[in-house]
C-alpha cells in the first residue's frame, strides 16, 4: 500500500508582530481570512487526504467561521503549543492514530495566503519518491548583510547557493517526529521542519517555488499580500 499524504497547518500563533489585536491568520484579505487563503490550495489538491489545522486550545475565531465550503477533509485540532515547533509536534501527536509513520505530511504556514496550487502539486510530484523529503524554496536574489548588533554592517554574506525557505515542507510522519523530538531534547527550537530534519544529519531537497508565496509577518505585508492575491 502506497503512503498517503496529509497537510498540517499550525495556526495557533497570536501574530503580534503584525500590529493588530486579532491574530493575523484571521484577518481578512479580499473578503476571506488569511487562513482560508492558505488552506485552499491544500484542500484543492486531490492527493491530500486531510488538512489538519492546529489551533490554540483557547481559540474562538475558527469556530465562528463557516468552513463548509472546504468539505470534510478540513479537520481542526485544538492543541497548539507555545511555539511553532511545539504546535507542529502537538498536531502530529494528535493525528498519530490516523497517520502512519510512512505517510507524508505537508506543513504549511497559516500566514502564507499566496501559495499557488501548482506549487503544491509540483512539490508532491518531486518528493513523493524521495528518501528524505524537502521544501519549497527560492534562490536568494538580494545582497545579504550581517549586522553587528548596533545597526552597522559587519560583513557581506555571499548569496551564491543560498535559498529562502518557504512552505509547504513535506516529510514523512515518522521522520518529522524524530527530528522534532531530537531538537527538543537538545534544547533547540528549529526554525522550520527542514531544520529539524537537518538535525538528524539528513539533507532535504529544495523544490523551487513562487517568490510571491510570502509569509505575513509585519503590518505592511498585508498590503503586499492583497496585491499578490489580486494579481493571481
Amino acid at each position: 500500500m502506497s503512503a498517503r499524504i496529509y497537510a498540517l497547518v499550525p495556526a495557533g500563533g497570536s501574530g503580534s508582530r503584525a500590529g493588530h489585536d486579532e491574530p493575523k491568520q484571521f484577518r481578512l484579505l479580499h473578503g476571506e481570512t488569511v487562513l482560508a487563503h492558505a488552506l485552499r490550495p491544500l484542500a484543492a489538491e486531490p492527493r491530500i487526504d486531510a488538512v489538519f489545522v492546529v489551533l490554540s486550545p483557547a481559540d474562538r475565531h475558527f469556530r465562528s467561521i463557516d468552513w463548509s465550503g472546504f468539505g470534510e477533509r478540513l479537520v481542526p485540532l485544538y492543541c497548539g503549543g507555545s511555539s511553532r515547533a511545539a504546535t507542529v509536534a502537538n498536531g502530529l501527536a494528535a493525528i498519530a492514530d490516523t497517520v502512519e509513520l510512512e505517510d507524508w505530511v505537508l506543513v504549511h504556514d497559516a500566514a502564507r495566503p499566496c501559495l499557488p496550487r501548482e506549487d503544491v502539486s509540483r512539490l508532491i510530484d518531486r518528493l513523493e519518491q524521495d528518501p528524505v523529503g524537502g521544501l519549497l524554496a527560492v534562490p536568494v536574489a538580494d545582497t545579504l548583510k550581517a549586522g553587528d548588533g548596533e545597526d552597522q554592517v559587519a560583513r557581506t554574506v555571499p548569496r551564491e547557493g543560498l535559498w529562502q525557505a518557504l512552505t509547504p515542507q513535506m516529510f514523512r510522519m515518522g521522520l518529522l517526529l524524530r527530528g522534532l523530538e531530537a531538537a527538543r531534547e537538545a534544547g533547540r527550537d528549529p526554525g522550520d521542519e527542514a531544520a529539524a530534519i537537518e538535525s538528524l544529519g539528513l539533507s532535504p531537497r529544495l523544490v523551487r517555488g513562487w517568490r510571491g508565496n510570502i509569509k505575513i509577518t509585519y503590518g505592511e505585508d498585508f498590503d503586499l499580500a492583497e496585491r499578490l492575491l489580486g494579481a493571481r
